[in-house]
């Protein structure tokens, strides 16, 4: 007997792997609300601060100035925006850090766990 499209669909998503990713998921965007509020909020402030004052989320090479064009429509400066690669680079660095260590946890608890087991 061939399972429907819609109950073969109802099975996958109560199945424990699809919860698991959809906490995940959920979990993971509110993990990286928290980095970035760490990064730009606790982090950054005192470095720029550090450095004479400077917001990194402001720091920028720019290539060509504003301008106004024949028309009298403004065209936007051109820049390299490195502050704002700087401000993710270091959310990565959070995030990859945190990873990191839970991952080291899980994997001790797993190896304590498979010692009792043992």
């Amino acid at each position: 007997m061939q399972v429907g499209f819609i109950e073969e669909f109802k099975q996958f998503a109560v199945k424990g792997n699809a919860m698991d990713m959809a906490v995940g998921i959920i979990l993971g965007a509110a993990f990286n609300k928290v980095v970035t509020s760490i990064v730009q909020d606790i982090i950054m402030p005192p470095i720029g601060m550090m450095l004479g004052r400077v917001d990194f989320k402001n720091l920028q090479a720019v290539l060509k100035e504003a301008a106004v064009d024949a028309a009298g429509n403004a065209v936007p400066a051109v820049a390299v925006r490195y502050g704002a690669f700087l401000n993710t680079v270091i959310e990565f660095l959070i995030v990859a850090l945190s990873v990191f260590v839970i991952v080291k946890f899980m994997n001790r608890l797993i190896r304590k766990r498979e010692k009792s087991q043992a």
